[in-house]
């Protein structure tokens, strides 16, 4: 298997289910004591591939099928597609490079139907071009950021345990978290908080983390975390923490998750073939905004459900990334129909 794109995604805000820890109800992870600096571990977050069957029967591969999985991550789609149609053939797309070891790892059993390519997810037209797919017959997409890339303290996505404020995908792109602070100015830096975070407090927030910058008081996640909760207070046991949105927003940012979304729904005509099948799940508003509109233009595609696909209640009780999840997928139209 060769080098693959994974970008990550956040969450609706309001879902009880966030992309960051601080999970509401039965499920908190953990909460900020009353002693600024103590964490308190309560539940730990165990990732499991989100509507793994439900992906797999949508996209229904058959033999001697060309499937794309441009958010390959674990491989639980990738494996769902293979083991759906013996004589399938899976394309991976990953750009975290401790995601592909794994993935290698886990589908090594399918050996010469499975490749791997290191690469933004934007890239699949380009990427599939050069090694010489026009076109192939299915596509899926998991915009949810994984669980390991969350426990791992050295990537700086959480702050459940201080590490640098770095919230890559690829730890080979230019810009990290701090890197993005560090350019943006006020006002700038609070839009993005409140765009891709939905936290109305945002220019309080930004004025707050600019100010311990200037100090020489922001270096890693925890830091980024007192100097948000230095702008709007602690956060009550049970609830989630005040640091979840402005975390989740600068992690869209820093992968570009929105961008490099708009560019794969804008290749998705060119790139599946008439009668094949595009399916993506998303955890977050402006995620599924996006994939709603593409799919609505009726001259291409042809949903396959009305409103998206929920997990099931089991599978939301089993693993609570599930709660937010919504699954769209539709048909590519052959032109003649779109004619018609």
């Amino acid at each position: 298997m060769s080098g693959p794109a994974r970008a990550g995604a956040g969450i609706e805000p309001s879902d009880p289910q966030l992309s960051l820890p601080g999970l509401v109800e039965g499920n908190v992870e953990w909460v900020w004591a009353e002693d600024e600096g103590e964490v308190n571990v309560v539940e730990h977050f165990v990732h499991a591939t989100v509507m793994k069957d439900e992906v797999a029967q949508v996209l229904a591969p058959r033999d001697g099928g060309v499937y794309v999985d441009v958010t390959l991550g674990g491989g639980g789609h990738a494996e769902a597609i293979l083991e759906s149609a013996p004589g399938a053939r899976v394309i991976g797309f990953d750009r975290d490079p401790e995601a592909i070891r794994a993935t290698e790892t886990r589908l090594e059993r399918f050996e010469d139907r499975i490749e791997i390519v290191r690469s933004n997810f934007g890239r699949v037209r380009e990427e599939l071009t050069a090694m010489g797919l026009a076109k192939v017959d299915g596509l899926c997409a998991d915009l949810g950021v994984s669980s390991p890339q969350l426990d791992d303290p050295l990537r700086g996505m959480s702050f459940r345990a201080e590490g640098p404020l770095d919230m890559r995908m690829d730890p080979e792109d230019a810009e990290t978290a701090l890197d993005l602070i560090t350019r943006l100015k006020d006002d700038e830096l609070a839009d993005i908080i409140y765009r891709y975070g939905d936290e109305r407090r945002s220019r309080r927030i930004a004025r707050s983390i600019k100010r311990a910058l200037d100090e020489g008081d922001l270096a890693t996640t925890l830091d980024l975390r007192r100097a948000i909760v230095r702008a709007v207070g602690p956060v009550r046991v049970g609830g989630v923490d005040p640091a979840t949105r402005t975390f989740q927003a600068l992690r869209i940012a820093v992968n570009r998750e929105l961008e490099e979304l708009s560019i794969l729904l804008a290749a998705l005509q060119d790139v599946i073939v008439p009668g094949g099948v595009a399916a993506v799940i998303s955890f977050h508003s402006l995620e599924d905004r996006l994939v709603k509109k593409t799919f609505a233009d009726r001259e291409v595609w042809q949903p396959i459900w009305k409103k998206p696909l929920m997990a099931s209640e089991e599978e939301r009780a089993a693993n609570p990334r599930a709660r937010s999840a919504k699954l769209r997928a539709a048909r590519r139209i052959p032109q003649e129909e779109s004619v018609r």
